[in-house]
């Protein structure tokens, strides 16, 4: 398992764009997320900027403590906050809690054996008819040296591990990604049932 915090520390963080994701930033062009909103693996917080407005309330969660300071020390934009928590084992008060999760690789950073428990985890936290908005890291050929989160994930692997307690209810290949991963990234839309 990856020691999170030790790659803060040792600023061994290439997922650290200084910047949000370009998917999520056109997305919310056109699209706004609303209520509470849950932002698993959210490192120093861009995502988590991005989506607050005055309309909603976002929690950045990340298990890093370097991660949720950092993301504490940027201005705050409205009312997002920021927890160190274990996505694995969150507070009972959180059990259906969140309108929407949005998750940005997170999926793809953690190990494979512990796909399953995210699901359980993401579907836990929303409320009936919650969604989830993702940015999936496709990288079925890991060996071409190209950097990206550490696991991940075909299509087909998505739908069967998603099928049982959400309903797909768009995907599409953003237009706009950080360099390096142009057409590897899928976003999905899902609607927790």
């Amino acid at each position: 398992m990856t020691d999170w915090e030790h790659r803060y520390q040792s600023n061994d963080t290439p997922w650290e764009k200084g910047a949000p994701s370009p998917g999520l930033v056109d997305f919310l062009k056109e699209h706004s997320l609303d209520g509470r909103i849950l932002v698993p693996g959210c490192g120093q917080g861009h995502d988590v900027r991005a989506i607050a407005t005055t309309e909603n309330e976002v929690t950045g969660l990340d298990i890093a403590p370097s991660a949720v300071q950092a993301a504490r020390e940027h201005p705050p934009r409205f009312q997002e906050r920021y927890v160190q928590d274990d996505l694995f084992a969150l507070p009972k008060e959180w059990a259906g809690a969140f309108d929407w999760v949005f998750e940005h690789t997170c999926f793809c950073a953690i190990p494979p054996d512990m796909r399953a428990a995210y699901v359980e985890s993401v579907a836990w936290v929303l409320k009936p008819g919650g969604h989830l908005l993702a940015v999936f890291f496709l990288n079925p050929d890991l060996g071409r040296g190209e950097s990206g989160p550490p696991f991940g994930v075909g299509e087909d692997e998505l739908d069967a591990f998603f099928a049982a307690d959400f309903v797909l209810l768009r995907q599409w290949t953003p237009e706009h990604t950080f360099p390096g991963r142009e057409g590897r990234e899928q976003m999905r839309l899902l609607r927790r049932s």
